[in-house]
């Protein structure tokens, strides 16, 4: 999670200002209850929190902030508005919030919303106003190598997000486009340390840094890393990635966290014996990693 706010990413003509509702407020039995029945939520960093906005005639409305601990439990589920405002309600969003927040426009990073059939919504991220899509069709393939090096000893140190089953390099990931405010990072898992192989919005091109490649070329026009120079604090490089793991996450943009988002479409476990220039298989994580819910009025 995130603290930036950054342009906001908007449901057409809606944009997302509210006074927000002080959570200390005594239960008032004139009003209405909005109940929330979350899953998969991220716990909250420090600095962070969660707000839930109800679109009230094109205009959303807060219905208040909750934190989520390390066992997944919401600090407040339950959340008292004006009833006639709840009724008129069309959609819920929920977003990602710095705290203490005193602007009363929601952040960029909206990751949930549903629209209201009756008195209830099933938030997903496939909302317009969260990513825009159920990431049911995500694919990914990747191979060892280090095409920066001029060196084969050090192959198993690199990963690149393509397919080569066919003899030649092609793209090695499905992925839908993201909306504004959004990317894909990809990820090796290290030593137990997650480290990024680049920041990219096109799966048939480089992604935008090489900070760990070598300088033998720039390797192939799909994303991924050799981690052959300036490793991190903690860590050797050329390293070997067998037995790790590589990931995509979805990350905002701009990014001011190290550590990959909570969103992570598509994990790769490397095999113990892995062989450099061999396509190996990424699985699809979406159930275990997309958070989801039910919204109740």
């Amino acid at each position: 999670m995130r603290k930036q706010l950054l342009i906001l990413l908007m449901v057409p003509a809606l944009i997302f200002t509210a006074c927000k509702k002080d959570d200390d407020t005594p239960p008032d039995p004139q009003l209405g209850t909005l109940e929330l029945n979350m899953t998969n939520l991220a716990p909250s960093d420090a600095g962070e929190q969660y707000e839930g906005w109800i679109v009230v005639n094109g205009t959303p409305v807060s219905t208040g902030t909750f934190t989520v601990n390390a066992n997944g439990d919401l600090s407040q589920s339950s959340f008292m508005l004006d009833p006639e405002t709840l009724d008129l309600a069309t959609d819920f969003v929920l977003s990602i919030e710095p705290m203490p927040d005193n602007d009363p426009e929601s952040s960029a990073i909206k990751i949930l919303g549903g629209s209201f059939s009756g008195n209830t919504a099933s938030a997903t991220v496939a909302h317009p106003a969260a990513l825009g899509d159920d990431f049911m069709n995500v694919m990914g393939k990747y191979i060892l190598a280090t095409p920066t090096t001029a060196t084969m000893d050090d192959e198993n140190s690199g990963v690149r997000f393509l397919d080569i089953n066919g003899g030649s390099p092609i793209m090695g990931l499905e992925l839908p486009d993201l909306p504004s405010g959004w990317k894909y990072e990809g990820w090796a898992v290290v030593n137990g340390m997650p480290v990024s192989s680049g920041t990219f919005s096109m799966v048939d091109a480089m992604d935008d840094s090489a900070p760990y490649s070598g300088i033998n070329g720039s390797g192939p026009p799909f994303p991924g890393e050799d981690y052959v120079m300036n490793a991190p604090s903690g860590l050797d490089f050329p390293t070997d990635l067998s037995e790790g793991v590589v990931v995509i996450s979805i990350e905002p943009s701009p990014d001011n966290s190290p550590n990959p988002f909570a969103f992570k479409p598509l994990v790769g476990h490397v095999p113990a014996n892995a062989e450099d220039h061999k396509t190996y298989d990424m699985m699809d994580n979406v159930a275990g990693s997309f958070p989801s819910g039910t919204v109740s009025r």
